[in-house]
C-alpha cells in the first residue's frame, strides 16, 4: 500500500474558496525634484479602492502658490514677473503703475505751469490782468497844511477877517493821499461866520479817478432839484460847477432866509479837487447875502491860484 504525500496544514483562518487576494499596487516612482532618502507622497484613495485615504503630506522643496489677496509688486518692461527684462517697483501700463503714472504726469504739469507763470512775473514786473499804470499826479503834492498852503486871497473883500481856528488835516495813504481845510468867512465887525468855506484834495496813487469823477458831480442833480450841474472849462482835464440857490424874499418884509452854494469840482491827471462856499440866511440878518454869481467868481479865482501852490 502506497502511503499519500502529505498536505500542508492549512493556515488558521484561511477561506476555503479558491478568491485570491489582488496584487499590491505597483511602487510609485519619486518625482525628478524630491531629493532622495525622503518617503514618496501618498497620493489620495479614490472612493471604492482598498484601504482608508492617506492624507496629502507637505513637500517643503515644492513652489508656494501665491496668494490672490497678497499684495504683488508692479513691474514694467517686456518681461513678466520672474522672466527677463522684469524691473520690480516701476510704474507699469495698466493696473497700479497706470495709476502712479497719472499722478506723476499731474505733479509735473503743475511743477511746469509753477515755473512758467514765475517766469512771467520776472519777465514783465506782474502777471497779465492786473492795471498798474503809474499814477498821473502832474506835479502836485500833499501838504501838511492845506489852509496854509490854499490862496484864499480872493473872498478877502468880501470877508475880510481871517478865521482864527480852521480845521485842516492831512492823510498820507497807501492808495490815496488826502488833504482837507474848513474856515469861516466873517465880514467886517461880525463876531460870528458870514459864509463857509471848504477845500479837500485828493492824489490817486493806485487808480485812475477819471471813469467815476463825471458820475460823482453830475449825481447832484438827483439829490434835490434845486441843484443845477453845468461844465466847465479852464481847469484841468474836466470840472464841474455845482450850485444852488434858495434864498428867498422874507414874508415879513425885512430880509431874506434859505441857502446858498457853489462848489467848483476839478479832475486834473489822478488828482480830485473841490471847493465849496456856501451860506445861510435868515430873516434876521440885515446884511446883503453874495449872490451866486458873485461866489462862483470867487471860487474860481481861489481854486485856479490853489492849484498853482499844490504843485510848488
Amino acid at each position: 500500500m502506497s502511503t499519500p504525500p502529505e498536505q500542508p496544514p492549512e493556515q488558521p483562518g484561511a477561506s476555503s474558496s479558491s478568491y485570491e487576494l489582488p496584487p499590491p499596487n505597483p511602487p510609485q516612482s519619486r518625482s525628478q525634484g524630491e531629493p532622495q532618502g525622503q518617503p514618496p507622497q501618498s497620493q489620495p484613495q479614490s472612493p471604492g479602492g482598498y484601504g482608508t485615504p492617506v492624507p496629502v503630506q507637505h513637500n517643503p522643496y515644492a513652489q508656494p502658490t501665491p496668494s490672490p489677496y497678497a499684495p504683488s509688486s508692479v513691474y514694467y518692461g517686456p518681461g513678466q514677473p520672474g522672466q527677463p527684462g522684469a524691473v520690480p517697483g516701476q510704474p507699469g501700463s495698466g493696473g497700479k503703475g497706470g495709476a502712479g503714472r497719472a499722478v506723476l504726469w499731474a505733479v509735473v504739469g503743475a511743477v511746469v505751469a509753477s515755473a512758467l507763470w514765475g517766469g512771467g512775473v520776472l519777465l514783465f514786473g506782474k502777471d497779465s490782468g492786473s492795471d498798474a499804470a503809474e499814477a498821473d499826479l502832474r506835479g502836485y503834492t500833499l501838504k501838511s497844511d492845506l489852509c496854509t498852503a490854499a490862496d484864499l486871497s480872493a473872498f478877502a473883500t468880501e470877508y475880510p477877517q481871517p478865521d482864527s481856528d480852521p480845521t485842516t488835516y492831512s492823510a498820507p495813504g497807501q492808495a490815496v493821499d488826502s488833504m482837507s481845510c474848513s474856515e469861516g468867512l466873517k465880514k467886517t465887525g461880525s463876531s460870528y461866520s458870514d459864509a463857509y468855506l471848504s477845500v479837500e484834495a485828493d492824489l490817486h496813487k493806485k487808480t485812475d479817478p477819471a471813469a467815476e469823477f463825471a458820475d460823482i458831480w453830475l449825481a447832484y442833480k438827483k439829490r434835490a432839484t434845486t441843484y443845477v450841474v453845468t461844465s466847465v472849462a479852464g481847469f484841468g482835464d474836466e470840472a464841474y460847477l455845482v450850485t444852488e440857490d434858495t434864498v428867498a424874499p422874507s414874508t415879513t418884509g425885512s430880509g431874506s432866509s434859505g441857502d446858498r452854494e457853489v462848489i467848483l469840482a476839478v479832475r486834473d491827471g489822478w488828482l480830485t479837487y473841490s471847493m465849496n462856499w456856501s451860506v445861510y440866511s435868515s430873516s434876521l440878518d440885515t446884511s446883503p447875502v453874495a449872490t451866486i454869481s458873485e461866489a462862483t467868481g470867487w471860487v474860481k479865482s481861489a481854486t485856479k491860484a490853489t492849484l498853482a501852490k499844490l504843485k510848488s
